[in-house]
């Protein structure tokens, strides 16, 4: 009997198994992603929201044991409040209601608006509050909020005698009036209402909210306020008639404060900005700086933004520079509009002209010393542009830097280089400090030293500022990208921080965390992955860190480079003893840790595990899970995941990703889908839900479909990417082939943008493929290299000398590495069928490349499709053209690899005037599917 009930038990799983769903383009829509993970203060709450198909969110809150305390459909961006006695999250109209309301053509303002949710942990009670228009919680203290409100229809209904004044006066409330900000008492649900508000801000660590308002525009002043929420004291700061106020800001104790006010009504170019400053216990502010007294040539700036250092002592805002007078009698016809490229200008046209906005934006750092008369000392200028301060402000010397004699060179170079200088803040003097540095310098915390990564001679270094000495940390060391396959200097792989007081800093070699004196160099490994091809790289847990404890525990991860698996390690600084608490074939994610506790919140995942919330402690024993986002995933087949190793053409060791059917059987024969781009073997046990993604294949739907995917990592000769891709790549594919489980006659290929660029390279070298889809490929290297990336402005000439191009030289260099690379040369020895998606908006690859190789296949009469989804940039990002294109791009593979029938689309192509009403994705019928 228990031999029947065994085998009835295996028939009925068998039946089950045979049973489950293959994943369609609709399951898209029900699949889970958590977003705002966050855990509270004293880490007994997990508060998270589920957005279901891109649509509406689901906040939900659990207690450490992952019990259910409170959901909200429609919640998102929930955060508690730093004492963990409230939750305040957003409450959105349902997405489908907002879209039936536009589809009956109903104005922006008539459409549901925001909700405020806070939810009580204590009493479990909810208070709503509709129309909400934004809303801020104090950072480091607890028990306000405040919020504004959305302008309805109601606000416009005034009294009878309301509507008498609006009679007299003309000017109506607009949306420069402010809105009406209500502070909350969250204990005692108390509140105050201050009209026409038009910005607000808490002090981070004191009981302050300051803000501003515009008055009625009928009686009342407009001004500055500061409310004391120990006392309930209101003080008003300033006011003026018709002033604008810029760059609010409270020092962190809330007793200073600082603003920016423009109070000339008449509508003057050159806006006379006044600074002022307030200082509690004073009465008014005080006017610091306007037209009169600002520094010759210099104003104040509206977009620099004000700060105080740490110690109040001084207050940081902007200086900026005339600006550009425009002549505004001239008509239009009047005005000659024309662009004058210079070839010697610091920046290429195309870049000044994105940076219009910036460059009229622009401020200069400047420093006034509050408690020494107001002194006032400029930090950065035109010489040196850039500053930075370093101690929270109250360091005395400020680290400053130019690019400006670099930047004609940037175009072919691609990366900056700068000159710094160090300035005395209370003296204005100005010493010369490092010269020609490619990469980016910082100050250490207490600002002792500037530090960096100089990419030109690959060493770290420090400068000692108050002793101008310059000490290189690792010449002679390896801490460079040891794989480094481009013709570009290699980077560094990063720092971990500072010890307290600036005692050492601590970096990554490849595989090891290292201590180093920055006084002498000296130095030690506090690490050994080497030995074990593991690398260990440091948790900061606390966000407002700026030292790491030299004698505490360190939190670390480690990933294993030979077999991916990944996990958290303890370092022990006092002893230097080390313990690995959880590793495997798994990727662990930055843990976030609860403020006031122990306790934190991660996630792990692989290929089959969705990465849902984790919940333990520092010694990561005991787990409890918290979500459950998809648990509809086990009623699909899904896939596995395992690496691969084989020997490139020329003789390099290589490993790849291969992902299987659930069902996998080894004795028959898959269609086989080739997705790659660089190396991406790393990224073994990422999971891959299902979605409609922007670019590439997703991983869970054609396996869950029946195809094998392979990934392989590719290795780059400098001079020959595309030879080095067909070597990497192809001997890949063959090694595959021989395992016996993939139908050599149904072998894919995808990729996008340099993937896309390698695959339209491969197609004219081998017919291995019996399709092929290409996303903003480059077919033509030499029109390529003088083309724009327009979301830049930027040449893309650096491109194919120093980086991911890697032809490691111009076309006048190199005429025949730019030709062998060229696809464009040999496309009439291309037999696989393509599908090219190149959208006109694209800011990265010229769209023109996308049309040269089209016509050129048509020209040729290959079987080829051209997407171009309008207005869309690299890549498709609405939702509606995602979805459509990953339909297209699987009835395309579908069509090829598996024989099923041929869409419209391709068959006969989307007529431009159908275009947006017949998008052509009907099947045909198999009488008229004969391959092309």
């Amino acid at each position: 009997m228990k031999i029947r009930i065994t085998t009835l038990l295996v028939l009925i799983s068998a039946i089950a198994f045979g049973q489950k769903k293959t994943l369609d383009h609709k399951d898209f829509e029900i699949w889970n992603t958590i977003q705002n993970s966050s855990i509270s203060s004293n880490g007994n709450y997990i508060m998270y929201s589920l957005e279901k198909g891109e649509t509406d969110n689901h906040l939900k809150i659990k207690d450490a044991s992952a019990n259910l305390l409170f959901d909200y459909e429609r919640g998102e961006r929930g955060k508690f409040t730093s004492d963990s006695e409230f939750a305040v999250f957003t409450i959105k109209p349902w997405n489908n209601e907002v879209k039936e309301l536009k589809r009956k053509k109903v104005k922006k303002d008539k459409l549901p608006k925001d909700s405020l949710g806070i939810y009580n942990l204590k009493n479990k009670s909810l208070v709503k509050i509709g129309n909400v228009k934004s809303y801020k919680t104090p950072e480091k203290w607890t028990g306000y909020i405040a919020y504004q409100l959305e302008k309805l229809n109601a606000d416009k209904k005034k009294d009878n005698n309301d509507k008498e004044d609006k009679k007299k006066k003309t000017k109506k409330v607009g949306k420069d009036n402010g809105y009406h900000l209500v502070v909350r008492n969250l204990k005692t649900s108390k509140q105050d209402t201050f009209k026409f508000v038009t910005n607000y801000i808490f002090a981070k660590e004191g009981k302050r909210l300051a803000f501003t308002t515009t008055g009625d525009d009928i009686q009342n002043n407009g001004g500055v306020y500061v409310l004391n929420l120990e006392n309930d004291q209101l003080t008003t700061v300033f006011t003026a008639k018709k002033g604008k106020y810029y760059q609010l800001s409270l020092s962190e104790t809330g007793k200073n404060l600082g603003f920016v006010v423009d109070s000339d009504t008449t509508k003057v170019q050159v806006r006379p900005n006044e600074l002022y400053s307030w200082k509690e216990g004073t009465g008014k502010a005080e006017k610091l700086l306007d037209a009169s007294s600002a520094p010759k040539n210099y104003r104040v700036s509206s977009d620099g933004a004000i700060r105080f250092s740490k110690d109040e002592s001084k207050l940081f805002f902007g200086l900026a520079t005339r600006p550009i007078v425009k002549d505004t009698t001239l008509l239009d016809e009047e005005i000659v509009n024309v662009e004058v490229w210079t070839y010697n200008e610091p920046r290429l046209y195309t870049v000044q002209e994105l940076q219009v906005q910036n460059d009229q934006k622009k401020s200069y750092l400047t420093a006034i010393h509050l408690n020494n008369g107001n002194k006032l000392v400029q930090l950065a200028t035109e010489e040196y542009p850039n500053s930075a301060i370093g101690n929270e402000g109250n360091a005395e010397y400020a680290l400053i830097n130019t690019s400006l004699p670099y930047e004609l060179e940037r175009q072919w170079k691609g990366a900056t280089v700068r000159d710094y200088g160090v300035i005395n803040t209370n003296t204005g003097e100005v010493t010369k400090a490092l010269t020609k540095i490619r990469g980016q310098v910082s100050l250490s915390p207490t600002g002792k030293y500037a530090y960096g990564y100089n990419e030109i001679d690959s060493t770290w270094f420090t400068y000692a500022v108050a002793k101008a000495k310059y000490t290189e940390l690792t010449k002679g060391k390896i801490f460079y990208d040891e794989l480094n396959d481009s013709p570009v200097v290699p980077r560094s792989y990063g720092l971990a921080g500072w010890t307290t007081g600036d005692e050492s800093i601590i970096l990554y070699d490849r595989f090891d965390i290292w201590e180093f004196n920055p006084e002498t160099g000296a130095n030690k490994r506090l690490t050994k992955g080497r030995e074990k091809n593991t690398r260990y790289r440091y948790f900061q847990l606390d966000n407002e860190e700026r030292f790491i404890d030299s004698k505490g525990k360190w939190l670390l991860s480690t990933f294993n480079e030979v077999n991916k698996h990944s996990g958290y390690y303890e370092l022990n600084r006092k002893n230097g003893r080390g313990k690995q608490l959880v590793t495997g074939p798994y990727s662990f994610s930055r843990p976030i840790k609860s403020k006031n506790s122990n306790k934190l919140i991660f996630t792990r995942q692989s290929f089959e595990e969705f990465p849902n919330i984790r919940y333990t402690d520092l010694s990561f024993k005991k787990q409890t899970k918290i979500s459950d986002a998809n648990p509809q995933q086990s009623n699909y087949n899904w896939g596995t995941a395992e690496l691969v190793n084989w020997t490139s053409l020329d003789g390099i060791e290589l490993q790849g990703m291969l992902i299987k059917p659930e069902n996998f059987d080894p004795n028959k024969k898959y269609p086989m889908i080739v997705n790659f781009y660089e190396r991406s073997s790393d990224g073994l046990f990422n999971h891959r839900a299902p979605s409609p993604g922007r670019s590439t294949i997703n991983y869970s739907f054609y396996t869950s479909r029946g195809y094998v995917i392979f990934n392989p990592d590719v290795h780059y000769r400098i001079g020959y990417p595309g030879e080095s891709a067909y070597n990497c790549v192809i001997s890949g594919v063959t090694s595959l082939i021989e395992k016996g489980f993939v139908d050599k006659d149904n072998i894919g290929v995808q990729g996008h943008s340099w993937g896309g660029y390698q695959i339209a390279y491969l197609v004219t070298k081998t017919d291995i493929f019996k399709a092929a889809e290409a996303g903003a490929p480059v077919p033509n290297m030499i029109s390529a290299y003088g083309g724009i990336r327009w979301w830049t402005g930027l040449s893309r000439q650096f491109q194919y000398e120093h980086t991911q191009s890697r032809i490691g030289g111009t076309p006048w260099e190199y005429p025949a590495r730019y030709i062998e690379n060229s696809p464009i040369f040999n496309i009439d020895k291309i037999n696989t069928p393509l599908l090219v998606m190149h959208n006109d908006a694209d800011g990265h690859v010229p769209w023109y490349q996308g049309i040269e190789f089209f016509v050129s296949l048509r020209r040729l009469g290959k079987p080829s499709w051209f997407l171009n989804y309008n207005g869309e940039p690299h890549w498709p990002l609405k939702l509606q053209n995602r979805k459509d294109f990953n339909v297209r791009m699987a009835q395309f593979f579908d069509y090829y690899l598996k024989g099923e029938p041929m869409p419209v689309w391709m068959q006969r192509g989307v007529p431009a005037i159908e275009k947006g009403i017949n998008q052509g994705l009907e099947l045909t019928s198999p009488s008229n599917t004969d391959k092309q």
